[in-house]
């Protein structure tokens, strides 16, 4: 695979621009372009050359590529961050609950101030919560229940759990990527298995250089 740049691109380090992965990053995490436009503040015509320049890079062929491609940006604390001794992977501890809401704004407000919930942070159609240490995460959708309750497990290496569990013969649609990056610098992880019904399990996991 060839990482050549064309002439007159500005040089990087890395084989993605930071926007470039900014937007790879939401394609992994299976958003659409509009949704991808509307959450970063950029034009949808943006997002098209974001992607389209990802692909031209990597010489991959279709989005599909691009949400399996396990690259992870240089810029990133889990880059940095040592392979772990042990590879072997303990699904134990959930670290959130997902819950789909037809109006995000409303549902904020009753999960805050009727349920009094710890609310944590807002980021466009998305609202997260703090039960004692599982984190409930709201996201704006049709509120259907059969769209409801995705678990996440907390995993301390994000890319060994995922090699380890591909190597098991379970499927990961998208590669783990990076979905926020906190006031405090701490990176946030995901990734997203399916179990024998095709049903979304979650991975998740927080990486800060002050751990590295």
């Amino acid at each position: 695979m060839s990482f050549n740049r064309k002439p007159g691109r500005p040089k990087h380090n890395d084989v993605l621009t930071p926007a470039e992965w900014r937007t790879v990053e939401a394609v992994r995490h299976g958003l659409t372009n509009p949704e991808i436009a509307r959450a970063h503040k950029i034009t949808l015509d943006a997002v098209k050359y974001h992607v389209a320049n990802a692909l031209s890079k990597l010489d991959f062929k279709s989005r599909k590529d691009l949400q399996k491609w396990k690259g992870v940006d240089q810029e990133t604390s889990l880059y940095r961050k040592e392979p772990a001794m042990d590879p072997s992977i303990t699904l134990e501890k959930i670290g959130q609950i997902a819950r789909n809401v037809s109006d995000i704004d409303a549902a904020t407000t009753w999960y805050r101030d009727v349920l009094g919930l710890s609310h944590l942070y807002s980021f466009g159609n998305l609202s997260f919560f703090d039960c004692l240490g599982t984190r409930l995460f709201l996201s704006q959708g049709d509120g259907k229940p059969e769209h409801n309750s995705i678990i996440y497990f907390k995993v301390d290496d994000i890319r060994e759990a995922h090699n380890t569990l591909s190597e098991k013969g379970i499927s990961f649609p998208h590669a783990p990527h990076k979905i926020h990056v906190h006031e405090d610098g701490t990176e946030e992880w995901m990734a997203f298995m399916e179990d024998p019904d095709g049903q979304p399990i979650g991975l998740m996991g927080n990486y800060s250089s002050q751990n590295l």
